[in-house]
């Protein structure tokens, strides 16, 4: 090892720990916060997460049979879905991950094309370790590298044929974006001029309805496939749907089986699914709502701070939510924010910060259950909170 090595590598663990550290820091805050806009799941406890069930008598019949291998209480989860997206079938998942690449896979086995349209962001791209590839055998076409949801007019302008276009809905890396109704009609109009099939990342489709005034049934109808997740809007253990026809999901039954996915029992993540279906759906539409709320607080904040530079993307949600971006160092904001948790008991910012450039900081916000009882004061204060320690935070990374 060389000199520089070795000096390096226990400044390198340092940093590390200090992160991980950081880290404990944040969660235990937002576990303890008097005041969050969304108390995330890995923030509570084992005890808390199974309070979820606590209705599960008024979901299901809880003398029938425990499942096996995807029966019983599974099944009717599937029908639920299926009815909800207009679908003729549902097929339950154990991963999103999985659920999507068994229905490209099989798309790709019927339209005779492994090529699969899509964006760069998409999270196939960035968040599975290139497992359309590695795994499936699909390869990926990029419509383009612009950060907002593909154009139709980008989908027929792609040079080589595909057999399946990908959308993802919204698309979350971009920061939550939705095309409006009529790009989106005309993205599918352009795939189907392709002659390809299209399939819904619809992992948060469930929050999309406000965005487009429209029902579940007439978005998930334009596409030939959707898939969606039941923790990440809905609050559920995990899990996920595919809904499309029949045919194609008996096919991707088998998929499930042989990409093992086809488990013993699913039980608690079935009942913690219905449980979302029952109590977090409906309120979806309140969550955007307020969360546009919380968005011009933020803007108003930042402002009213002083901070030299700040953004809001978009800056009128079209989920319940949304990215911010700071001027800042990630390690800084991430410091300074865990510092105004503790001190205050206000947690304004409860996921991690991530360094998109020099000095410039971006997290996610999620507005939901807890958050609706905060007012724009509210959100302004903590605001007010955040930026001096940000200042002192800056200073002493400075030097």
């Amino acid at each position: 090892m060389s000199d520089m090595a070795e000096q390096s590598a226990p400044e390198q663990a340092t940093d590390e720990e200090r992160r991980r550290r950081r880290r404990e820091r944040r969660i235990s805050a937002c576990r303890s916060a008097q005041r969050i806009l969304a108390r995330p799941g890995f923030a509570l406890t084992l005890q808390e997460r199974l309070a979820v069930l606590d209705t599960a008598p008024e979901l299901y019949d809880l003398d029938a049979p425990a499942d096996l291998y995807g029966d019983g209480i599974v099944g009717a989860l599937e029908e639920k879905v299926a009815g909800l997206l207009g679908t003729e079938a549902a097929a339950f998942f154990p991963t999103g991950t999985m659920a999507q690449q068994v229905a490209l896979r099989c798309w790709a086995g019927r339209t005779g094309n492994p090529a699969v349209a899509l964006h760069p962001l998409a999270h196939p791209e960035v968040h599975e370790r290139h497992a359309l590839g590695q795994v499936s055998g699909l390869r990926p076409v990029h419509v383009t590298s612009e950060p907002r949801p593909p154009a139709a007019a980008e989908v027929r302008a792609l040079e080589e044929p595909f057999g399946t276009l990908m959308l993802e809905l919204p698309l979350r890396d971009a920061g939550f974006l939705l095309p409006s109704w009529e790009e989106l009609t005309e993205v599918v109009e352009a795939a189907r001029e392709r002659e390809a099939v299209v399939h819904f990342d619809g992992a948060r489709l469930w929050e999309s309805t406000v965005h487009f005034g429209r029902p579940l049934g007439e978005i998930a109808g334009l596409a030939d496939s959707v898939y969606v997740s039941f923790y990440k809007s809905l609050g559920g253990y995990g899990g996920a749907a595919l809904a499309g026809p029949g045919s194609l999901v008996e096919e991707a039954k088998v998929w499930r089986h042989r990409y093992g996915g086809t488990v013993f029992q699913q039980f608690p993540t079935v009942l913690s699914a219905l449980a979302g279906l029952e109590r977090e759906l409906p309120r979806l539409p309140e969550y955007v709502r307020h969360a546009r709320v919380v968005a011009a607080a933020l803007r108003d904040g930042f402002a009213a701070a002083g901070l030299p530079w700040a953004r809001v993307h978009p800056g009128v949600p079209h989920t319940h939510e949304f990215q911010v971006w700071l001027p800042y160092d990630a390690d800084v904001v991430t410091e300074a924010a865990v510092r105004t948790a503790e001190e205050t008991g206000t947690v304004l910012f409860p996921y991690g910060w991530d360094r998109r450039g020099p000095d410039i900081a971006v997290t996610e916000v999620q507005v939901r259950a807890d958050g609706l009882a905060w007012t724009a004061d509210d959100v302004r204060s903590a605001v007010a909170d955040l930026a001096v320690r940000l200042a002192e935070e800056a200073a002493r990374a400075g030097g």
